[in-house]
């Protein structure tokens, strides 16, 4: 079972991504984010140290089931790295990135 450590926000949850978003665990974070009981999720990806194709699929894969429960997915990264993933494979076009989870969780409101 996956162990990712979240905070709640009032309607928000932010959700810590794995060290690696990739492989199983990948697979595992898209399945267990649906779950959570908020549907405003914070995806917050600045202690993930490697995002493969199947670590972003699972983004896109949390957002769509995030969406079809009336809920929205947001990443929070800091780490410029990460953000220049996301900016590169056009995740950031498809899902919101924030600087801060703190902006990312206000920007539920």
């Amino acid at each position: 079972m996956l162990n990712v450590p979240s905070e709640i926000f009032g309607d928000v949850i932010v959700v810590h991504a794995p060290e690696e978003l990739a492989g199983d665990t990948a697979s595992q974070f898209a399945s267990y984010v649906p779950t959570l009981d908020r549907k405003n999720v914070v995806a917050d990806v600045d202690s993930t140290e490697i995002i493969d194709s199947e670590g972003l699929a699972a983004l896109l894969g949390v957002q769509e089931a995030l969406q079809r429960q009336h809920g929205q997915l947001k990443i929070a990264a800091t780490n410029a790295t990460n953000r220049k993933i996301l900016e590169i494979t056009r995740i950031d076009q498809q899902i919101d990135v924030f600087h801060s989870v703190l902006d990312a969780v206000k920007s539920f409101q």
